[in-house]
């Protein structure tokens, strides 16, 4: 088994291809231990986030991107189904309001970081404003930028500065304490259908598709492009990208709440400690409470 952590981390000392990343890898795991791990897994997760939350000295945010069916909303639950709520807040961004699009594309995500202490998760966020608008270049024209007045103004030197606020923005938070990791689900166009096919055909599921998903699908091309990037654009060592293989679901996971426990640990967080003359009296308020 390869180290996942540093076998799918992303910062930028050299161009990346899509194309050059196995969506259906799984670094030697096997399926049937892959509930076993992953229950470790989480639980390594839910003691981490206690020291976290105890220390208040970092925030972790947590970014997901992906394709539609690529198994986000499945892996947010999976991975952090043992962390305690209070010290977990999960934000799904949408198409922007139009107070939303009264201010700069970062605000509303700026607004959304986690405080101290806590893990903040992002499906989809500010990096929809380098792929889906790429794609899709008229969304930029409701931002009323100046000196954007239509779409051909929208050169590779505009694209060039919006990264380059990116990276301003999330150099900026780590050096408040935020510790940013972002997640690219990375699933294969075969496995995006079947998954469509199955939500066509589980009426339960049939909620989660769109006619507007189909339409998307036609642009894979121009979306693999804006993905590679942004993030050959905005991979850093201190704000990674990973490229997660996102075919087998079961390993998805695994990888995520992986990096996820590195993550943590590698800010060696501790609990608190009393001060003396509080942590004296504390066996004098033991046998006080025992005598009662």
């Amino acid at each position: 088994m390869q180290n996942i952590t540093n076998n799918f981390k992303i910062t930028g000392d050299k161009k990346i291809s899509l194309k050059d990343f196995d969506t259906s890898f799984s670094s030697g795991y096997k399926k049937d231990d892959a509930e076993t791990i992953l229950a470790d897994l989480v639980l390594q997760t839910a003691e981490l986030q206690n020291r976290l939350y105890a220390a208040n000295k970092y925030s972790l945010l947590i970014i997901f991107q992906a394709m539609d069916a690529a198994g986000k909303d499945s892996a947010i639950k999976h991975t952090l189904s043992g962390v305690n709520p209070q010290g977990c807040q999960v934000y799904s961004f949408k198409q922007p309001s139009a107070e939303e699009y009264d201010h700069d594309f970062l605000w509303r995500h700026y607004k959304a970081l986690p405080e101290r202490g806590r893990i903040g998760v992002h499906n989809r966020s500010h990096y929809e404003n380098v792929l889906v608008t790429k794609v899709h270049p008229s969304y930029v024209m409701n931002e009323n930028i100046p000196g954007i007045k239509s779409e051909k103004d929208l050169d590779k030197g505009f694209w060039k500065k919006r990264y380059d606020s990116i990276r301003s923005f999330e150099e900026h938070i780590t050096r408040s304490g935020t510790v940013v990791i972002k997640f690219f689900l990375n699933v294969s166009k075969d496995e995006q259908k079947e998954r469509f096919l199955k939500r066509i055909d589980d009426t339960s599921k049939n909620w989660k598709f769109s006619a507007a998903d189909i339409e998307e699908r036609k642009r894979w091309k121009d979306y693999m492009e804006a993905y590679e990037d942004a993030i050959n654009a905005t991979a850093t060592e201190d704000a990674p990208w990973y490229i997660i293989p996102a075919d087998k679901k079961w390993f998805t996971r695994i990888a995520i709440s992986t990096i996820i426990v590195d993550t943590l640990k590698k800010l060696d967080l501790k609990y608190p400690k009393l001060p003396e003359d509080e942590a004296g009296k504390l066996g004098e308020i033991k046998s006080m409470l025992e005598e009662e």
